[in-house]
């Protein structure tokens, strides 16, 4: 068995947060597209952008720096639960559970006091907050509120645009 020093381990971005962040979404760890271009969300066929023009009215064929501004003024975070991880492809199934490194979320619920909800865009990125943050870290906030939603990725085919776009929804509320 490859110790995790013998893999290649891929890093994720910044958290995009400031203090007046109230609501935080997580990804477990950016695609292969996304590390490419160095920007959440950039598989043209992930949906995430999609769904954000339809709640917020975010032009998703903006720059990406306007489509980060729009987020920020709707007072969204963008953060990925992993820091690190080893992965062959894109798929969140293809995450070496032994080689997850998580970020640093007292840090962030220490500086964004006004995040009061966390929503997962997807499965994994739940599990992965669960089993590494929520069982490790006990200096997280009591207040927050955690909400599983449906992945925006293209590989969860299991339910329509349409569909996700209601279930994503809530975050407006």
């Amino acid at each position: 068995m490859a110790s995790a020093t013998a893999v290649e381990l891929l890093t994720g971005f910044d958290c995009l947060a400031d203090a007046s962040s109230e609501i935080l979404i997580l990804g477990s760890m950016p695609g292969l597209a996304s590390l490419q271009k160095q920007q959440y969300y950039a598989h043209p066929r992930n949906a995430f952008w999609t769904i954000m023009q339809a709640l917020y009215a975010i032009d998703a064929d903006a720059t990406y720096a306007e489509r980060l501004a729009a987020l920020a003024r709707h007072k969204v975070a963008l953060w990925d639960v992993a820091h690190q991880c080893a992965r062959s492809g894109s798929l969140d199934a293809d995450i070496q559970a032994d080689t997850v490194q998580v970020n640093d979320f007292s840090r962030l619920f220490d500086s964004c006091r006004d995040i009061s909800r966390v929503y997962f865009n997807g499965g994994k990125a739940a599990a992965l907050y669960k089993k590494h943050v929520l069982k490790a870290e006990n200096q997280l906030p009591e207040h927050l509120q955690y909400t599983q939603l449906p992945s925006t990725s293209a590989a969860h085919a299991a339910i329509t645009l349409s569909q996700k776009i209601t279930a994503w929804r809530q975050i407006c509320s």
